[in-house]
């Protein structure tokens, strides 16, 4: 493969990759989990500095709520390496689980209705506008499209869509190579799970 090969990059649904919550220059979002981030490493140790750092973390999060209009409380069950690309109108119940490395963008509620809160896998993309409503479980890898309202399950690596949510399943995994290699082949019999990259 040349040097226009194509790379299939999977990110984990398992590991969080702190990199991606990591903070340069100004971006309200990261600057907002990390307040979070900070509350709940300070709030379970016992202490003088630990009570001092939760008490800052607290202003912190009012700060950057404000300044995000994001709803996300300090005792939020966030996996690592979320992404808030635009957080404005992001309304999360605090009971609700979210896995590592999701990404959600503006406008999304994730809450609870009678019998329970959602829990949401690892690496997860949810779309602007969304609704997440309910005691449901989204797999690992799945898509929600821009405003669904997902109300039933969605299993690991499929997509989401509409008002109320429609599953969509993948039919088939490309295996991204460059397009001179003759002995690149595609498979109808593996599920597409998983996001990729192109060099």
């Amino acid at each position: 493969m040349g040097g226009s090969a194509k790379a299939m990059i999977m990110i984990s649904s398992e590991i969080p990759d702190w990199e991606r919550e990591r903070r340069t220059g100004w971006v309200p979002s990261k600057s907002l989990l990390a307040s979070i981030r900070a509350y709940q490493r300070a709030r379970g140790t016992p202490g003088l500095i630990p009570a001092v750092q939760k008490r800052v973390a607290i202003l912190r999060h009012r700060f950057w709520t404000m300044m995000t209009g994001a709803d996300i409380p300090l005792n939020a069950r966030l996996g690592g390496g979320l992404l808030l690309p635009h957080p404005n109108g992001i309304v999360i119940h605090p009971d609700a689980e979210i896995g590592p490395n999701c990404l959600i963008f503006q406008q999304v509620t994730i809450g609870a209705a009678k019998g329970g809160v959602p829990t949401i896998g690892g690496q997860v993309d949810i779309g602007a506008g969304a609704k997440i409503i309910g005691a449901v479980t989204i797999g690992a890898h799945a898509l929600i499209g821009a405003n669904a309202v997902v109300i039933t399950d969605v299993p690991e690596g499929a997509t989401a869509v509409g008002n109320p949510a429609r599953i969509l399943f993948p039919k088939v995994a490309v295996s991204l190579v460059d397009s001179k290699d003759a002995s690149a082949e595609v498979r109808n019999d593996m599920p597409a799970i998983g996001r990729f990259a192109l060099d």
